[in-house]
Protein backbone atom coordinates (compact mmCIF):
# COMPACT_ATOMS: atom_id res chain seq x y z
CA UNK A 1 0.00 0.00 0.00
CA UNK A 2 2.98 2.45 0.43
CA UNK A 3 4.96 3.73 -2.14
CA UNK A 4 8.01 5.36 -2.43
CA UNK A 5 6.76 8.17 -4.36
CA UNK A 6 4.31 9.48 -1.88
CA UNK A 7 4.68 11.15 0.98
CA UNK A 8 3.22 9.38 4.69
CA UNK A 9 1.13 12.26 5.41
CA UNK A 10 0.12 12.49 1.27
CA UNK A 11 -0.98 9.00 1.44
CA UNK A 12 -2.86 9.38 5.32
CA UNK A 13 -4.94 12.51 3.65
CA UNK A 14 -6.10 9.95 0.76
CA UNK A 15 -7.29 7.53 3.38
CA UNK A 16 -8.78 9.95 5.51
CA UNK A 17 -10.68 11.85 2.33
CA UNK A 18 -11.78 8.46 0.84
CA UNK A 19 -13.52 7.42 3.75
CA UNK A 20 -15.33 10.55 4.43
CA UNK A 21 -16.28 11.14 1.17
CA UNK A 22 -16.45 7.94 -0.47
CA UNK A 23 -18.64 4.81 -0.70
CA UNK A 24 -17.97 4.44 3.14
CA UNK A 25 -19.63 7.96 4.21
CA UNK A 26 -22.91 6.32 6.18
CA UNK A 27 -20.17 4.14 8.57
CA UNK A 28 -18.37 7.41 9.65
CA UNK A 29 -21.28 8.96 10.14
CA UNK A 30 -21.98 6.38 12.46
CA UNK A 31 -18.94 5.98 13.98
CA UNK A 32 -19.39 10.23 14.84
CA UNK A 33 -22.68 9.01 16.16
CA UNK A 34 -21.01 6.48 18.38
CA UNK A 35 -18.35 9.29 19.81
CA UNK A 36 -21.24 11.88 20.53
CA UNK A 37 -23.69 9.43 22.18
CA UNK A 38 -23.55 9.63 25.90
CA UNK A 39 -23.31 6.27 26.89
CA UNK A 40 -19.35 6.25 24.69
CA UNK A 41 -17.97 8.90 25.86
CA UNK A 42 -13.35 8.83 25.63
CA UNK A 43 -14.04 11.30 28.41
CA UNK A 44 -10.22 9.43 29.99
CA UNK A 45 -8.35 11.27 26.99
CA UNK A 46 -9.77 14.80 27.71
CA UNK A 47 -9.02 15.02 31.55
CA UNK A 48 -6.70 17.92 32.20
CA UNK A 49 -3.30 17.40 33.81
CA UNK A 50 -2.64 18.74 37.21
CA UNK A 51 0.51 18.75 39.33
CA UNK A 52 2.93 16.34 40.41
CA UNK A 53 6.45 14.76 40.03
CA UNK A 54 8.01 15.64 36.39
CA UNK A 55 9.72 12.34 36.69
CA UNK A 56 6.67 10.13 37.55
CA UNK A 57 4.87 8.93 34.14
CA UNK A 58 1.19 8.98 35.47
CA UNK A 59 -1.23 11.24 37.53
CA UNK A 60 -2.41 8.93 39.76
CA UNK A 61 -5.34 11.34 41.16
CA UNK A 62 -6.74 11.29 37.41
CA UNK A 63 -6.49 7.41 37.75
CA UNK A 64 -8.39 7.27 41.01
CA UNK A 65 -11.09 9.69 39.06
CA UNK A 66 -11.29 7.59 36.19
CA UNK A 67 -11.38 4.00 37.85
CA UNK A 68 -13.94 5.85 40.46
CA UNK A 69 -16.41 6.59 37.14
CA UNK A 70 -16.06 3.45 35.60
CA UNK A 71 -17.44 1.52 38.93
CA UNK A 72 -20.18 3.87 39.20
CA UNK A 73 -21.19 3.81 35.97
CA UNK A 74 -20.85 -0.11 35.90
CA UNK A 75 -22.47 -0.24 39.39
CA UNK A 76 -25.59 1.14 37.17
CA UNK A 77 -25.84 -1.43 34.75
CA UNK A 78 -27.77 -3.89 36.91
CA UNK A 79 -27.09 -7.10 34.99
CA UNK A 80 -27.02 -10.22 37.32
CA UNK A 81 -25.94 -13.59 37.00
CA UNK A 82 -27.84 -15.71 38.86
CA UNK A 83 -25.79 -19.37 39.00
CA UNK A 84 -28.46 -21.58 41.08
CA UNK A 85 -30.82 -20.97 38.25
CA UNK A 86 -33.10 -19.19 40.00
CA UNK A 87 -34.81 -15.67 40.45
CA UNK A 88 -36.06 -15.95 43.79
CA UNK A 89 -33.27 -15.39 45.51
CA UNK A 90 -32.77 -11.95 47.17
CA UNK A 91 -29.29 -11.39 46.65
CA UNK A 92 -27.86 -12.31 43.30
CA UNK A 93 -24.80 -14.37 43.36
CA UNK A 94 -22.54 -12.30 41.22
CA UNK A 95 -22.52 -8.85 39.52
CA UNK A 96 -21.67 -9.58 35.86
CA UNK A 97 -20.74 -6.52 33.70
CA UNK A 98 -20.70 -6.29 30.10
CA UNK A 99 -16.69 -4.75 30.65
CA UNK A 100 -15.68 -6.84 33.44
CA UNK A 101 -14.35 -9.64 30.43
CA UNK A 102 -10.67 -8.97 29.73
CA UNK A 103 -9.69 -8.17 33.57
CA UNK A 104 -11.68 -11.12 34.67
CA UNK A 105 -10.07 -13.71 32.10
CA UNK A 106 -6.34 -12.35 33.27
CA UNK A 107 -7.06 -12.72 36.90
CA UNK A 108 -8.32 -16.47 35.73
CA UNK A 109 -5.38 -16.81 33.32
CA UNK A 110 -2.81 -16.04 36.76
CA UNK A 111 -4.88 -17.89 39.21
CA UNK A 112 -4.12 -21.01 36.70
CA UNK A 113 -0.31 -20.09 37.52
CA UNK A 114 -0.75 -20.41 40.77
CA UNK A 115 -1.62 -23.81 40.55
CA UNK A 116 1.40 -24.85 38.69
CA UNK A 117 3.52 -23.58 41.79
CA UNK A 118 3.80 -26.35 44.38
CA UNK A 119 2.58 -26.56 47.69
CA UNK A 120 5.54 -26.13 50.61
CA UNK A 121 5.46 -28.51 53.36
CA UNK A 122 5.17 -26.11 55.96
CA UNK A 123 2.35 -27.74 57.61
CA UNK A 124 -0.08 -25.12 57.13
CA UNK A 125 0.13 -26.15 53.30
CA UNK A 126 -0.22 -23.64 50.63
CA UNK A 127 0.01 -19.46 50.93
CA UNK A 128 -2.57 -19.40 53.85
CA UNK A 129 -2.43 -15.32 54.04
CA UNK A 130 -2.15 -13.51 50.73
CA UNK A 131 -2.45 -9.94 49.76
CA UNK A 132 -3.62 -8.58 46.48
CA UNK A 133 -2.18 -5.33 45.37
CA UNK A 134 -5.04 -3.40 43.07
CA UNK A 135 -7.79 -5.46 43.75
CA UNK A 136 -10.49 -3.44 42.31
CA UNK A 137 -13.64 -5.70 41.58
CA UNK A 138 -12.67 -8.88 43.33
CA UNK A 139 -11.19 -10.58 40.02
CA UNK A 140 -8.60 -12.70 41.83
CA UNK A 141 -10.76 -13.55 44.56
CA UNK A 142 -13.39 -14.84 42.20
CA UNK A 143 -10.89 -16.91 40.25
CA UNK A 144 -9.51 -18.22 43.89
CA UNK A 145 -12.83 -19.50 44.44
CA UNK A 146 -13.42 -20.42 41.26
CA UNK A 147 -14.34 -24.16 41.31
CA UNK A 148 -14.09 -24.74 44.96
CA UNK A 149 -17.69 -24.73 45.19
CA UNK A 150 -18.44 -28.07 43.43
CA UNK A 151 -20.30 -30.58 45.30
CA UNK A 152 -17.90 -33.06 43.14
CA UNK A 153 -14.48 -31.55 44.40
CA UNK A 154 -15.65 -30.97 48.21
CA UNK A 155 -12.89 -33.62 49.17
CA UNK A 156 -9.97 -31.61 47.07
CA UNK A 157 -10.46 -28.42 49.38
CA UNK A 158 -8.78 -27.66 52.56
CA UNK A 159 -10.96 -27.47 55.46
CA UNK A 160 -9.79 -24.65 57.83
CA UNK A 161 -13.20 -24.45 60.32
CA UNK A 162 -16.33 -25.41 61.51
CA UNK A 163 -18.77 -23.44 63.70
CA UNK A 164 -22.11 -23.56 64.56
CA UNK A 165 -24.13 -20.03 64.05
CA UNK A 166 -27.11 -18.58 65.47
CA UNK A 167 -30.37 -21.05 64.81
CA UNK A 168 -27.89 -24.43 64.76
CA UNK A 169 -26.56 -23.08 60.97
CA UNK A 170 -23.43 -24.87 60.24
CA UNK A 171 -20.47 -22.71 58.85
CA UNK A 172 -17.83 -24.07 57.30
CA UNK A 173 -14.65 -22.55 56.32
CA UNK A 174 -12.73 -23.61 52.97
CA UNK A 175 -9.24 -22.17 51.85
CA UNK A 176 -9.97 -21.35 48.03
CA UNK A 177 -6.98 -22.08 45.02
CA UNK A 178 -3.25 -22.72 46.02
CA UNK A 179 -3.74 -23.03 49.59
CA UNK A 180 -4.88 -19.20 50.03
CA UNK A 181 -7.18 -19.01 53.57
CA UNK A 182 -7.52 -14.99 53.34
CA UNK A 183 -6.77 -12.50 50.87
CA UNK A 184 -6.63 -9.26 51.63
CA UNK A 185 -7.95 -6.68 48.79
CA UNK A 186 -6.15 -3.31 48.87
CA UNK A 187 -7.23 -0.55 46.62
CA UNK A 188 -6.85 2.82 46.11
CA UNK A 189 -10.22 3.47 44.96
CA UNK A 190 -13.10 2.83 47.49
CA UNK A 191 -16.00 2.57 44.58
CA UNK A 192 -13.99 0.26 42.50
CA UNK A 193 -13.14 -1.74 45.82
CA UNK A 194 -17.07 -2.08 46.75
CA UNK A 195 -18.48 -2.09 43.73
CA UNK A 196 -19.78 -5.16 44.07
CA UNK A 197 -20.52 -5.29 47.85
CA UNK A 198 -23.95 -6.73 49.03
CA UNK A 199 -23.66 -9.67 46.08
CA UNK A 200 -22.81 -13.21 47.76
CA UNK A 201 -19.59 -14.21 48.38
CA UNK A 202 -20.51 -17.80 50.58
CA UNK A 203 -21.97 -20.59 48.85
CA UNK A 204 -25.40 -21.93 50.55
CA UNK A 205 -25.57 -25.80 50.14
CA UNK A 206 -29.26 -27.20 49.49
CA UNK A 207 -29.60 -28.08 53.30
CA UNK A 208 -30.37 -25.27 53.94
CA UNK A 209 -28.85 -26.30 57.86
CA UNK A 210 -25.47 -25.43 56.42
CA UNK A 211 -23.21 -23.00 54.64
CA UNK A 212 -19.90 -23.13 53.44
CA UNK A 213 -17.46 -19.83 52.74
CA UNK A 214 -14.09 -20.05 50.89
CA UNK A 215 -11.05 -18.09 50.89
CA UNK A 216 -12.64 -15.06 53.35
CA UNK A 217 -11.48 -11.61 52.34
CA UNK A 218 -10.56 -8.06 53.94
CA UNK A 219 -11.13 -5.05 51.84
CA UNK A 220 -8.36 -2.16 52.69
CA UNK A 221 -8.50 1.46 50.93
CA UNK A 222 -5.14 2.63 50.48
CA UNK A 223 -2.46 3.24 47.96
CA UNK A 224 -1.08 0.83 45.93
CA UNK A 225 2.64 2.34 45.37
CA UNK A 226 2.87 1.95 49.51
CA UNK A 227 3.98 2.15 51.85
CA UNK A 228 1.72 -0.88 53.43
CA UNK A 229 0.37 -0.70 56.55
CA UNK A 230 1.52 -4.00 57.31
CA UNK A 231 4.98 -5.41 59.63
CA UNK A 232 7.83 -7.21 57.97
CA UNK A 233 6.97 -10.74 57.02
CA UNK A 234 3.26 -10.82 57.20
CA UNK A 235 1.86 -12.49 54.22
CA UNK A 236 2.96 -15.74 52.15
CA UNK A 237 2.17 -14.45 48.59
CA UNK A 238 1.26 -11.35 47.04
CA UNK A 239 -0.43 -11.03 44.06
CA UNK A 240 -1.34 -8.54 41.37
CA UNK A 241 -3.43 -8.60 38.34
CA UNK A 242 -3.36 -5.19 35.76
CA UNK A 243 -2.15 -2.84 38.60
CA UNK A 244 1.48 -2.45 38.19
CA UNK A 245 1.05 -0.75 35.05
CA UNK A 246 -0.17 2.31 36.80
CA UNK A 247 2.62 2.58 39.41
CA UNK A 248 4.94 5.45 39.28
CA UNK A 249 7.68 4.04 40.79
CA UNK A 250 8.12 -0.08 40.70
CA UNK A 251 11.44 -0.45 42.04
CA UNK A 252 10.20 0.79 45.12
CA UNK A 253 6.74 -1.05 45.26
CA UNK A 254 8.71 -4.24 44.45
CA UNK A 255 10.82 -3.40 47.48
CA UNK A 256 7.87 -2.75 49.32
CA UNK A 257 6.09 -6.36 48.88
CA UNK A 258 9.72 -7.83 49.34
CA UNK A 259 9.64 -6.18 53.03
CA UNK A 260 5.98 -7.42 53.61
CA UNK A 261 6.65 -11.16 52.30
CA UNK A 262 7.65 -13.50 54.67
CA UNK A 263 10.96 -15.48 53.84
CA UNK A 264 10.45 -17.57 50.95
CA UNK A 265 7.28 -16.23 50.14
CA UNK A 266 6.13 -15.75 46.28
CA UNK A 267 4.83 -12.95 44.55
CA UNK A 268 2.43 -13.51 41.84
CA UNK A 269 1.74 -10.78 39.12
CA UNK A 270 0.30 -10.06 35.85
CA UNK A 271 0.77 -6.52 33.56
CA UNK A 272 0.51 -5.66 30.29
CA UNK A 273 3.68 -5.24 28.21
CA UNK A 274 4.95 -3.06 25.70
CA UNK A 275 3.23 -4.30 22.99
CA UNK A 276 -0.29 -3.37 24.28
CA UNK A 277 -2.34 -2.00 21.94
CA UNK A 278 0.12 -1.05 18.89
CA UNK A 279 -2.59 -0.45 16.66
CA UNK A 280 -4.80 2.35 18.65
CA UNK A 281 -1.54 4.03 19.05
CA UNK A 282 -0.16 4.29 15.61
CA UNK A 283 -3.58 4.84 14.61
CA UNK A 284 -3.99 8.17 16.87
CA UNK A 285 -0.36 9.37 16.49
CA UNK A 286 -0.54 8.98 12.32
CA UNK A 287 -3.90 10.81 12.74
CA UNK A 288 -2.51 13.64 14.83
CA UNK A 289 0.26 13.94 12.79
CA UNK A 290 -1.92 14.40 9.49
CA UNK A 291 -4.22 16.51 11.60
CA UNK A 292 -2.26 19.02 13.78
CA UNK A 293 1.24 18.53 11.87
CA UNK A 294 2.42 16.73 16.16
CA UNK A 295 2.18 13.94 18.45
CA UNK A 296 1.10 13.85 21.96
CA UNK A 297 1.09 10.55 24.29
CA UNK A 298 -2.52 8.78 24.01
CA UNK A 299 -1.22 5.32 25.92
CA UNK A 300 0.72 4.95 29.06
CA UNK A 301 4.25 3.49 28.82
CA UNK A 302 4.27 0.09 29.32
CA UNK A 303 6.74 -2.26 30.91
CA UNK A 304 9.17 -3.78 28.39
CA UNK A 305 9.30 -7.56 28.54
CA UNK A 306 13.31 -7.25 28.84
CA UNK A 307 13.49 -5.02 31.65
CA UNK A 308 11.30 -7.01 34.09
CA UNK A 309 13.57 -9.90 35.08
CA UNK A 310 16.25 -6.84 35.96
CA UNK A 311 13.29 -5.39 37.77
CA UNK A 312 12.90 -8.21 40.08
CA UNK A 313 16.38 -9.06 40.43
CA UNK A 314 17.41 -5.38 41.04
CA UNK A 315 14.83 -5.33 44.06
CA UNK A 316 16.36 -8.53 45.82
CA UNK A 317 13.85 -10.97 44.42
CA UNK A 318 15.05 -14.80 43.57
CA UNK A 319 14.58 -17.52 41.05
CA UNK A 320 11.81 -15.25 38.93
CA UNK A 321 9.74 -16.78 35.97
CA UNK A 322 8.41 -14.98 33.39
CA UNK A 323 6.30 -15.63 30.34
CA UNK A 324 4.10 -14.00 28.03
CA UNK A 325 0.45 -13.97 26.41
CA UNK A 326 -0.50 -12.41 23.53
CA UNK A 327 -4.15 -12.02 23.46
CA UNK A 328 -5.84 -10.48 20.63
CA UNK A 329 -9.81 -9.06 20.62
CA UNK A 330 -12.17 -7.91 18.09
CA UNK A 331 -14.00 -4.87 17.96
CA UNK A 332 -16.54 -2.79 15.63
CA UNK A 333 -14.78 0.59 15.80
CA UNK A 334 -12.28 2.35 17.37
CA UNK A 335 -14.51 4.32 19.35
CA UNK A 336 -16.29 1.28 20.94
CA UNK A 337 -12.60 0.01 21.75
CA UNK A 338 -11.95 3.45 23.49
CA UNK A 339 -15.75 3.45 25.59
CA UNK A 340 -14.25 -0.32 26.94
CA UNK A 341 -10.84 0.84 27.69
CA UNK A 342 -13.06 4.17 29.93
CA UNK A 343 -15.42 1.74 31.04
CA UNK A 344 -12.50 -0.64 32.68
CA UNK A 345 -11.24 2.25 34.42
CA UNK A 346 -7.57 1.95 31.86
CA UNK A 347 -8.22 5.87 29.98
CA UNK A 348 -4.68 7.84 29.55
CA UNK A 349 -3.87 9.24 32.76
CA UNK A 350 -0.40 10.02 31.69
CA UNK A 351 1.13 13.16 33.10
CA UNK A 352 2.26 15.05 29.69
CA UNK A 353 -1.10 14.02 28.12
CA UNK A 354 -3.03 16.70 25.65
CA UNK A 355 -6.05 18.28 27.57
CA UNK A 356 -7.93 18.05 24.68
CA UNK A 357 -8.24 16.04 21.49
CA UNK A 358 -10.23 17.19 18.57
CA UNK A 359 -12.95 15.10 17.22
CA UNK A 360 -11.18 15.25 13.87
CA UNK A 361 -8.30 13.33 14.99
CA UNK A 362 -10.53 10.58 16.74
CA UNK A 363 -12.38 10.51 13.70
CA UNK A 364 -9.51 10.19 11.60
CA UNK A 365 -7.62 7.87 13.44
CA UNK A 366 -10.55 5.82 13.62
CA UNK A 367 -10.80 5.55 10.04
CA UNK A 368 -6.67 4.40 9.82
CA UNK A 369 -7.79 2.15 12.19
CA UNK A 370 -10.34 0.33 10.00
CA UNK A 371 -8.05 0.17 7.02
CA UNK A 372 -5.27 -0.49 8.13
CA UNK A 373 -5.98 -2.92 11.51
CA UNK A 374 -9.10 -4.86 9.87
CA UNK A 375 -10.14 -8.08 11.98
CA UNK A 376 -10.49 -11.63 9.80
CA UNK A 377 -13.99 -12.73 9.15
CA UNK A 378 -13.90 -15.94 11.19
CA UNK A 379 -17.77 -16.56 10.02
CA UNK A 380 -19.35 -16.42 13.34
CA UNK A 381 -21.40 -13.50 12.56
CA UNK A 382 -20.41 -11.58 15.00
CA UNK A 383 -19.37 -7.87 14.59
CA UNK A 384 -16.07 -7.33 14.57
CA UNK A 385 -14.51 -4.93 12.36
CA UNK A 386 -11.20 -4.36 13.90
CA UNK A 387 -8.68 -6.00 16.09
CA UNK A 388 -6.98 -4.95 19.55
CA UNK A 389 -3.60 -6.73 20.75
CA UNK A 390 -2.49 -7.02 24.21
CA UNK A 391 0.59 -8.24 25.46
CA UNK A 392 0.37 -9.53 29.06
CA UNK A 393 3.42 -10.30 31.36
CA UNK A 394 3.39 -12.83 33.81
CA UNK A 395 5.91 -13.18 36.67
CA UNK A 396 6.58 -15.04 39.69
CA UNK A 397 9.24 -14.74 42.40
CA UNK A 398 10.44 -15.37 45.61
CA UNK A 399 11.69 -13.73 48.72
CA UNK A 400 15.06 -15.43 49.60
CA UNK A 401 15.12 -18.20 51.80
CA UNK A 402 18.17 -20.43 52.94
CA UNK A 403 16.17 -23.98 52.02
CA UNK A 404 16.27 -22.17 47.97
CA UNK A 405 18.16 -23.56 45.42
CA UNK A 406 21.51 -21.31 44.91
CA UNK A 407 24.54 -21.33 42.27
CA UNK A 408 27.89 -22.56 43.42
CA UNK A 409 30.19 -20.15 44.22
CA UNK A 410 32.81 -19.11 41.16
CA UNK A 411 35.80 -20.84 41.01
CA UNK A 412 34.01 -24.22 42.58
CA UNK A 413 33.48 -26.78 39.32
CA UNK A 414 35.61 -29.56 39.19
CA UNK A 415 34.59 -30.52 35.73
CA UNK A 416 35.25 -28.15 32.37
CA UNK A 417 32.45 -27.54 29.94
CA UNK A 418 34.79 -29.87 27.33
CA UNK A 419 34.99 -32.52 29.42
CA UNK A 420 31.27 -32.54 28.81
CA UNK A 421 30.96 -31.53 25.59
CA UNK A 422 33.08 -31.71 22.86
CA UNK A 423 32.10 -30.54 19.09
CA UNK A 424 34.19 -32.54 16.48
CA UNK A 425 34.45 -31.17 12.79
CA UNK A 426 35.72 -33.35 10.19
CA UNK A 427 38.42 -31.97 7.92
Amino acid sequence: MLSKHRSLPTIIGNLLRRHVHGRRNNDINAVIGTFQHPHHSAHCFFSSTSGGSETAPFDRSVKLKQRTRAAETCRQQHYYNNKNGSNNDNVPSQLVLPYDYFHREIAQRLVDRLDDINIRENGEGGFPLALEIGAGAGFVHEALIDGCADEDDENDLLLLDTTTGDGGTENVLYSGRGGVRKLVQLDSCSAMLHRDDGYATTTANNDSSSSKTICETYKLVAEEEGPFPFPDGTFDLVISSMAFHWINDLPRLLTEIKRVLKPDGCLLFALPGGNTLPELRSSLVLAELERTGGVSTHLGPYVDLSNVGSLLTGTGFKLPTIDVDDIQIGYPNMMVLMEHLGRMGEGNACLNRKERVGLGTFVGAACLYDELYPAEDNGDGEDESIVASAQIIYGIAWKEHEAQQKPLERGTATHKMTDIAVTKTMG
